[in-house]
């Protein structure tokens, strides 16, 4: 199915690890929401990417996993315009996943910058495991398996994107173009619609015999906003325009998105490992009591002190949630010590207040309702197995796994 922006597929994934925060809120799902009416978005709970570290106690993963998804209804993530689905539900991750591991050099797993950081962090965890090796390879198949032209990362995670491309390219390399490319794209032309592909045929004549670069264009064009074809005839059809063939694992494009800085009570990035974090669905009451003892800039020990807000994490959630207007306040305020810390705190504090409380009114509804959860689950996860199937078809086929 194509995306508004003309087949234009998002994949983005999330672990489950119970409630979400505001630094999970502004750090994903605010692009997600962005996202989603402009592109044809796939939105997973990443629930084997939670055994990579949490192996050791599953006993509350079917709860978070839950929990995770109230969150993204809360926060806005709309299912009437994309696909929610848990990973493991769609067992072609797995299959993709094993295929991918017998091309993929040891060495490339052990190079991903995430590998060793984490290790140094959760020392306290048995990590050498294979899952743990291995989690950006599934992280890879997670991504190949919908052949999406970005996927929407921070500057941090492009090093995921980039063995995604790596382990596509290769792929691609050892298996080359697929079996009867000719007759699959002829076929795939006949699916654009009389006009269209008679206008197709046209346009690549044009190009190949005459080398008319505007044709080519006009013809990637009559593909790319076309809705009745599949990724897998759009990707064809491009590459017949050239006369080449067609990447069976398309390599995806970071969609690098503004993920800005959301510190924690104590200065910190804000996060569960920490203990620093305000739930998205959290009692105002609490927030509000974190809130007022949040950390500040530690020059201000007095009322009278002038503080700078560049070193006071309060100022952070200022130019996430406060006015231009209230922004020069604080900064004038804070530099002449005309108001005091919990002065500047308190439009911040009831902007939070109030986005919280609107999380938590849209939260009510699917608490009230686990099914109508459990459907929109189901919806997409049938959705997403169609999707998975078909590129696993075209990998086994590419590999000699097809069996007839």
């Amino acid at each position: 199915m194509a995306g508004p922006a003309g087949n234009k597929r998002v994949l983005s994934g999330m672990r489950p690890t119970g409630q979400l925060h505001l630094g999970n809120f502004h750090g994903a799902l605010r692009n997600w929401i962005e996202l989603q009416y402009q592109y044809e978005c796939y939105f997973f709970v990443a629930d084997w990417h939670a055994l990579t570290t949490g192996y050791a106690d599953t006993s509350k993963i079917q709860e978070h996993v839950h929990e995770v998804v109230i969150d993204w209804l809360a926060a806005g993530v709309n299912p009437g315009v994309d696909t929610l689905f848990i990973q493991s539900r769609v067992p072609e991750h797995a299959e993709l996943h094993l295929l991918l591991s017998m091309i993929t050099p040891l060495g490339w797993l052990e190079r991903v910058p995430s590998y060793k950081d984490q290790q140094e962090q959760l020392k306290d965890q048995d990590l050498t495991t294979y899952g743990f090796l291995g989690y950006p390879l599934l992280q890879s198949a997670d991504i190949l398996l919908y052949r999406p032209s970005f996927v929407p990362v921070g500057e941090d995670q492009v090093a995921h994107v980039e063995i995604t491309r790596e382990i596509a390219r290769r792929f691609n390399y050892l298996y080359g173009r697929e079996p009867d490319f000719e007759q699959k794209a002829e076929k795939a032309i006949k699916s654009l619609g009389g006009r269209n592909s008679t206008l197709y045929r046209q346009l690549r004549r044009k190009f190949q015999e005459g080398g008319d670069a505007e044709a080519l264009e006009k013809a990637r064009a009559l593909v790319e906003s076309n809705a009745r074809i599949t990724v897998a005839d759009r990707d064809r059809l491009l590459g017949y325009l050239e006369g080449s063939g067609v990447s069976i694992l398309p390599e995806p494009h970071a969609l690098l998105t503004a993920t800005p800085k959301v510190p924690g009570l104590d200065g910190r990035k804000m996060s569960k490992s920490y203990g620093n974090t305000i739930g998205m669905r959290e009692d105002p009451d609490e927030v509000s009591k974190k809130l007022k003892t949040m950390q500040t800039d530690p020059a201000r020990v007095r009322r009278t002190d002038p503080g700078d807000p560049e070193k006071c994490p309060v100022w952070d959630l200022h130019k996430i949630y406060s006015s231009a207007e209230t922004q020069e306040w604080v900064q004038k305020g804070c530099r002449s010590a005309g108001i005091g810390c919990l002065e500047c705190k308190k439009p911040l504090i009831d902007k939070v207040v109030e986005e919280i409380g609107a999380f938590r009114k849209r939260a009510q509804e699917y608490e009230d309702n686990p099914d109508l959860v459990r459907g929109i689950i189901d919806e997409g996860c049938e959705k997403a197995r169609s999707a998975a199937r078909e590129t696993l078809n075209d990998v086994r086929e590419a590999m000699g796994l097809n069996y007839r």
